[in-house]
């Protein structure tokens, strides 16, 4: 009984394939969106406002590093939680994705998030005369707490180091 159990539960983690597949599929959707975005972007640039197109080009930026998150966290959780991606690999392609543990993880995604809400703060410093004294503030406060985040994750993985180093 308990290894046909082990094997049911061995076998659910392809249900998670499903959502990286779903990740996916959403990424293709924001691809295209982001293909509208750039067309947009490339029929105002000879009559737009430098600071329009600055916060245009910050749009696609911020695209760009949405995309890329979504692409690392589907490919690494992948890779580690339902089937290695590197096993066939000759051409060296997917080799990094097996570099990726949890806490490296962690840490690409918290970069990733700070990116963007820089970015998302950059873009409201931009047009402050359009956003409240409240909405500025909040916009600073969720990126100060990425940055608390991020720092906190770093020190958390450093002292992880550590401890692993002194147990060898």
């Amino acid at each position: 009984m308990r290894e046909l159990i082990d094997k049911t539960v061995l076998a659910s983690r392809w249900i998670l394939a499903l959502f990286f597949l779903g990740l996916l599929l959403a990424l293709a959707a924001y691809a295209a969106r982001f293909v509208i975005k750039l067309f947009d972007f490339i029929g105002q640039i000879l009559t737009a406002e430098e600071t329009d197109m600055l916060i245009g080009l910050l749009h696609l930026l911020d695209s760009a590093l949405v995309a890329s998150l979504v692409v690392t966290v589907a490919m690494a959780s992948y890779d580690s939680l339902v089937s290695r991606l590197a096993k066939d690999d000759k051409a060296g392609e997917a080799s990094w994705v097996a570099s990726i543990d949890p806490g490296n993880l962690k840490i690409k995604l918290a970069t990733a998030l700070i990116a963007i809400s820089s970015i998302y703060l950059l873009q409201i410093f931009m047009e402050v005369q359009n956003y409240d004294d409240r909405a500025v503030l909040w916009g600073l406060a969720l990126h100060a707490m990425f940055l608390a985040g991020a720092l906190v994750l770093g020190l958390l993985d450093r002292l992880t180091a550590i401890s692993e180093k002194g147990k060898l």
